[in-house]
C-alpha cells in the first residue's frame, strides 16, 4: 500500500513533473521504450543546461543516449548537430540508426568515401572530416550547435588521436561539445582539460555494467569461475574478490610439470606415471570444442577474440570440418536470403574471387569471421547477421571491440598476448575491458559471461589484475604536423598558433606532470638551505673545501678504474697466448690451483689454429684441474695475469667424459708440477702515487683553512648530503625544463624548416604554404613537394594512381625481403624521384631536429601497393590483381579508398594552369573507384 502524500508533498511533487514535462528531454524519454540510466539523465539535463559533456562509462551502457539527445536539441533548436565517429563501418552504423528514427531527409554522411545529404541539419561523419572542414573554414559550418565525439579516448590512438584534439581545440565558441569515453581512470582530468578550452564542462562517470559480468577460464572439459564469489559484477560492489584457490590450484600443478623431456622411469612405473597424468591433465580446447561447450551451457551468441586474421579464418574452416550447425533449415534459408539480398550488386565472377560460397557456408550455419581484411559489405552481413541471432558464433580480431553494436552473450579470448606492430606483448587492462565488454546484452540477458581459455604458463592471479583493473588512463598523443602548422598560421599567425597549441591536452597533461616535480625541487631547495647552515665552517668556506675533496676522490676513482682496466687487459693477454698442454696455477675462484689446458677457448677469429669455443666474452680455458675436474674458466678467474709453469703431453686417447682417463691424467699432472710453487704476482705500484694532479688536490686542501676545523668530518657529512640533494635537484630541473613547452617548441622547428622552404615567411602562408594546406596525411609535404617539383607532370591517371600509394600504404610487415613490383617506364621514374625528394626531407629533418621516432615528420614512402594500384586502375580484373597483390579483398579495398581520398586532395590542391595533374587525379579516381572498390557501404 502506498503512503499517502500530504497536500504540501502532493504540490511539490505536481511542480517537479510539470517543471520536467517542460524540459526537452521529457518527449526524448518518450521515445525510448525503457528508462534511462541516472548518469544518462544527468548528461541530458546538463546539455539543456547549455553545459558542455564528458560522459565516460563502460561500453554497452548506453552512452550513446546522451549523443543522441545533442541531435533531439538541435532539431528543436533549428540548429546543426555533427556527429562524428572515428571509424567509417561506426559512421556508418549511426547514420542507419538516426535515419530510421529522423527520416532521410534530415541526416546525412560524410566518410571521406561516401557524401550523402551533406548540408543536411544532422551529419554523421568521421572525426578527419571533420577537422578538414574546420581548417577549410566550410560554410557548412554555419548553424552548427552540437558536435558528438563518439569514442573520444581515440585519442590516445598515436597514429589519429592528434585529429580529436585538434578539433576540440578549433571549435567554434558557440558550439556545445558531447564527449562519449569508455571508462578511463583519469576523466576528471580530461574534462579539466575541456573546461579550459571549451568553457563549463560537466564530467559525468558512470563503472557499472548494465548487466553483471562473469569471469571465467576453460580448461579442458570444466569452465572454472575466475573468483572465488562474485560480489562485484561491472564495479557495482566495493568488496574485494579472491582468485578462485581450484584455479590457483591447478595453475601449480600444471605449471610444475616439465615441458618435454623423457621420462627416465622404466617400465610398469612409467605406465602407471603417463596414465596418470593422462587422466589429470588439463588441456587447451580447440575452437570447435569451446563452441560446443559454450552451446551446451547456453552461453551463445559468442564472439572470440584471436588476434590473427589468418586465425580467425583458420578457425571458422576447423569448425566446418567439425561438422558445427547452430542453425536450424529456418535459420539457413534467412542467412541465405539475407546475404543474396546484401550481395546481388557484386558480379557473379567477382564472388569466386572473393570466397564467397565458402563465406556463406559458414553463415548458413551459424559462424563467421569478422577482421580488416574481409570486404566491408561481407562485415557488414557478419555484423547484420550476428544482431539477428543468425550467427550465433563469431571469430573476431580486436578491431571488433572499437565501438561497433555487435553486443554477445560471451565472450572468449584464446591468448592474452597480442603483436602490438612491434612485438607480442601482454594485453593491458584497458584492453582487456574493451573487449570483454561486448559480453552481456542489454534488455536479453541477465548476465554476460567473459571465458578465457587455458593456457601453460598461465598466471590466475594475473588474470584476475586485468579483470579488476576497469581503468586506463586516458594519454594525449597530439604532435604538431606540417599541414596542422600552415593552417594554424594562415588562420592565427605565428604568435596565436603557438598559443593554441599550448592549450592542447598534450601540453595540459605534460605541465600537470610538472607541477609535481616542482613541488619536489622546492622541497629540495629548502632541505639545501638547512644542509648549508650545517656545513657553515667558522675557519672557512666549507663548499669549497667539500668541492676539493670529491675532485680527489673522483680522480682517485678513475685512477683505479683505468688500473682494474689495465689488469684485465693483461689477464685476457696472458690467457690467449695459452696453448693445450700448458700447466697453469688458476690464482682465484671455485677451481683455484694447479690445472691443465685442453683446449685455450679463443674468441671467433683468434683461434691461432685451435679448434675452440667460440666466445664473444674474451678466452674462456678448458682445463683439468688436478682434482680431476673438468671445467670451462672464464676471466673472472683470472684477476691477474698468468704464465705456464710447465708444459705436458696431453694422450690422442684422453676422454675428458671418462672418469679414468681424468684421473690417470690428473695424476700425472700432479707428478709434473705439483711440486712447482705458484709466483706470486706482484702488486703495481698504484698510478696515484705518481699523478700530479692528486698531488696537486692534496697539497690545496692541506693548504685549505678548514682543513684544521675540529668538526671537519661532521661538516663533511653535511657537504656530502649537500652536493647529492643538489643533483637530484638538478635533473629534476632538466626533466621540468624538457616538459615545458615541448608542443610549442616542436611548432617552432616544424615552422623553421617551412620559412626554410618558402612555405612560410613569418606570418604569411605562401602560395605553396597553401597548396599545403589542402594536402592532409602523414606524407603531407612529400605530396606538395612532388606537386612543387613537377614529378606527377604527363602521368596516365593509372600511373598517378601507383605513385599515390605511396604516400598512403604502410606494409604489415615492417621489412619486406622482396622488392616490390612496380610499373615500367614515366610510374617507376617518378616513384624513383619520390624516393629522392623524400630522402632530402628527411636530411633536413635531422637537421631542423625533427624526430621521427617523436611521431613528427616524414616516413620514407612504400612502393608495396603501387603495382596493384597500376593494375587496378588499368581495368584488370579483380580475381589478376589479388593474385598478384597477395592481399586480402578487405585490405585491398581500404588501400584503394585511402588512395582515393589523397586524389581528391591533389585534384584539389594542383595547379590550375599548364599543369595535367588535376584532370588526371580526377580520371584516377574514376579508375578506382570500380567493382568491389564502388559497392557502396551506406545500404
Amino acid at each position: 500500500m502506498t503512503e499517502e502524500l500530504t497536500p504540501a508533498e502532493a504540490y511539490v511533487a505536481a511542480r517537479r513533473r510539470a517543471a520536467e514535462e517542460a524540459t526537452a528531454l521529457a518527449p526524448f524519454r518518450a521515445l525510448y521504450d525503457f528508462d534511462l540510466d541516472p548518469f544518462q539523465i544527468e548528461a541530458c539535463q546538463a546539455l539543456e543546461a547549455g553545459k558542455g559533456v564528458l560522459v565516460a562509462a563502460p561500453t554497452g551502457s548506453g552512452k550513446t543516449i546522451v549523443g543522441e539527445f545533442a541531435v533531439h536539441l538541435a532539431l528543436e533548436q533549428g540548429r546543426k548537430c555533427f556527429y562524428t565517429t572515428p571509424i567509417k563501418a561506426l559512421s556508418n552504423q549511426k547514420y542507419a540508426d538516426l535515419v530510421k528514427r529522423y527520416g532521410a531527409d534530415r541526416v546525412g554522411l560524410l566518410t571521406g568515401d561516401n557524401s550523402v545529404n551533406s548540408e543536411a541539419p544532422v551529419v554523421v561523419m568521421t572525426t578527419e572530416v571533420l577537422r578538414n572542414m574546420l581548417y577549410a573554414g566550410s560554410q557548412s559550418l554555419r548553424g552548427l550547435g552540437y558536435v558528438v565525439m563518439d569514442e573520444v579516448h581515440y585519442l590516445s590512438d598515436r597514429f589519429r588521436g592528434a585529429v580529436w584534439e585538434e578539433v576540440i581545440i578549433h571549435l567554434p565558441d558557440s558550439v556545445t561539445l558531447v564527449s562519449l569515453s569508455a571508462t578511463v581512470s583519469n576523466a576528471e582530468e580530461f574534462g579539466d582539460w575541456l573546461d579550459t578550452v571549451r568553457g563549463d564542462t560537466e564530467v559525468i562517470v558512470s563503472e557499472s555494467r548494465p548487466v553483471p559480468l562473469w569471469q571465467h577460464v576453460l580448461a579442458g572439459r570444466r569452465i572454472y569461475d575466475l573468483f572465488e564469489e562474485e560480489t562485484d559484477h561491472g564495479g557495482r560492489g566495493s568488496g574485494r574478490r579472491e582468485v578462485n584457490p581450484d584455479l590457483v590450484r591447478l595453475a601449480r600443478m600444471e605449471n610444475s610439470r616439465p615441458m618435454g623431456g623423457r621420462d627416465r622411469r622404466r617400465g610398469r612405473e612409467a605406465d602407471r606415471e603417463r596414465e596418470r597424468r593422462q587422466r589429470s591433465r588439463i588441456w587447451t580446447p580447440g575452437r570447435p570444442e569451446v563452441i560446443e561447450r559454450l552451446d551446451a551451457e547456453g552461453l551463445l551468441p559468442a564472439i572470440t577474440f584471436i588476434f590473427s586474421r589468418a586465425g580467425c579464418e583458420a578457425a571458422v574452416q576447423q569448425c566446418l570440418y567439425a561438422g558445427l550447425r547452430l542453425n536450424d533449415e529456418e535459420g539457413r534459408a534467412r542467412v541465405r536470403e539475407i546475404v543474396e539480398e546484401r550481395t546481388a550488386s557484386i558480379p557473379t565472377e567477382d564472388l569466386h574471387v572473393l570466397g564467397y560460397y565458402e563465406w556463406l557456408e559458414g553463415l548458413e550455419r551459424g559462424i563467421a569471421a569478422h577482421h580488416a581484411g574481409m570486404l566491408p559489405t561481407f562485415k557488414e552481413v557478419v555484423e547484420e547477421l550476428f544482431v539477428r541471432g543468425l550467427v550465433k558464433a563469431v571469430f573476431a580480431t580486436e578491431t571488433l571491440a572499437l565501438g561497433i553494436n555487435m553486443p554477445a552473450r560471451s565472450v572468449v579470448l584464446e591468448k592474452l598476448v597480442k603483436w602490438n606492430g612491434e612485438q607480442h606483448a601482454d594485453i593491458t587492462p584497458g584492453e582487456y575491458t574493451q573487449l570483454t565488454g561486448r559480453a552481456g546484452r542489454r534488455g536479453i540477458d541477465v548476465e554476460g559471461h567473459a571465458v578465457v581459455l587455458w593456457q601453460r604458463g598461465m598466471d590466475p592471479g594475473h588474470l584476475a589484475g586485468l579483470a579488476g583493473t576497469r581503468t586506463y588512463p586516458l594519454r594525449s598523443s597530439f604532435k604538431p604536423s606540417y599541414n596542422m602548422a600552415v593552417n594554424l598560421v594562415d588562420q592565427f599567425g605565428r604568435h596565436r598558433s603557438r598559443e593554441l597549441l599550448e592549450t592542447s591536452f598534450a601540453q595540459f597533461q605534460a605541465d600537470r606532470s610538472v607541477v609535481g616535480i616542482s613541488r619536489q625541487v622546492q622541497r629540495n631547495e629548502e632541505g639545501l638551505d638547512g644542509y648549508r647552515e650545517g656545513m657553515t665552517c667558522h675557519l672557512g668556506d666549507f663548499e669549497e673545501y667539500a668541492r676539493l675533496r670529491r675532485e680527489l676522490k673522483d680522480r682517485e676513482t678513475e685512477l683505479a678504474k683505468q688500473g682494474a682496466a689495465q689488469r684485465r687487459v693483461a689477464a685476457a693477454t696472458s690467457l690467449e697466448r695459452l696453448k693445450p698442454g700448458d700447466v697453469i696455477h688458476v690464482p682465484t675462484g671455485k677451481f683455484a690451483g694447479l690445472a691443465l689446458v685442453l683446449d685455450p677457448g679463443l674468441p671467433a677469429g683468434r683461434a691461432n689454429g685451435h679448434r675452440g669455443f667460440e666466445h664473444q666474452d674474451g678466452p674462456r680455458p678448458l682445463v683439468l684441474t688436478a682434482e680431476r675436474q673438468v671445467k670451462r674458466l672464464a676471466s673472472i678467474d683470472f684477476p691477474v695475469p698468468v704464465e705456464p709453469l710447465e708444459r705436458m703431453r696431453i694422450p690422442k686417447s684422453f676422454n675428458p667424459r671418462s672418469p679414468q682417463s681424468r684421473r690417470d691424467l690428473a695424476s700425472a699432472l700432479r707428478t709434473k708440477a705439483g711440486h712447482i710453487a705458484p709466483e706470486r704476482h706482484r702488486k703495481q705500484r698504484s698510478a696515484a702515487a705518481d699523478d700530479r694532479e692528486i698531488a696537486r688536490l692534496r697539497t690545496a686542501l692541506r693548504a685549505h683553512p678548514c682543513h684544521g676545523c675540529d668538526e671537519r668530518e661532521d661538516h663533511a657529512r653535511w657537504a656530502e648530503r649537500y652536493h647529492r640533494l643538489q643533483r637530484d635537484t638538478r635533473q629534476l630541473e632538466r626533466r621540468i625544463e624538457g616538459r615545458t613547452n615541448t608542443i610549442a617548441r616542436t611548432f617552432d622547428r616544424i615552422v623553421a624548416l617551412l620559412t626554410e622552404m618558402d612555405y612560410l615567411r613569418a606570418d604569411e602562408v605562401t602560395e605553396h604554404g597553401k597548396r599545403l594546406a589542402r594536402l592532409y596525411g602523414e606524407l603531407d609535404l612529400l605530396a606538395s613537394e612532388c606537386l612543387r617539383d613537377g614529378v606527377w607532370e604527363g602521368l596516365t591517371p593509372a600511373e598517378l594512381a601507383a605513385c599515390v600509394s605511396a604516400l598512403v600504404y604502410e606494409s604489415r610487415q615492417a621489412d619486406d625481403a622482396v622488392a616490390p613490383k612496380l610499373p615500367s617506364g614515366r610510374a617507376k621514374a617518378a616513384l624513383g624521384e619520390m624516393v629522392r625528394i623524400w630522402g632530402r626531407l628527411d636530411a633536413l629533418e635531422e637537421e631542423f631536429r625533427i624526430n621521427q621516432a617523436e611521431g613528427v615528420g616524414q616516413r620514407e614512402p612504400d612502393l608495396g601497393f603501387a603495382w596493384a594500384a597500376y593494375q587496378w586502375a588499368s581495368d584488370k580484373g579483380l580475381d589478376e590483381v589479388l593474385r598478384e597483390a597477395e592481399m586480402p579483398a578487405g585490405d585491398f579495398v581500404r588501400w584503394c579508398k585511402q588512395v582515393i581520398d589523397v586524389l581528391g586532395q591533389i585534384a584539389a590542391a594542383a595547379p590550375r594552369e599548364n599543369s595535367t595533374v588535376a584532370k588526371n587525379a580526377r580520371k584516377a579516381v574514376d579508375a578506382l573507384l570500380r567493382g568491389v572498390v564502388a559497392y557502396s557501404s551506406v545500404g
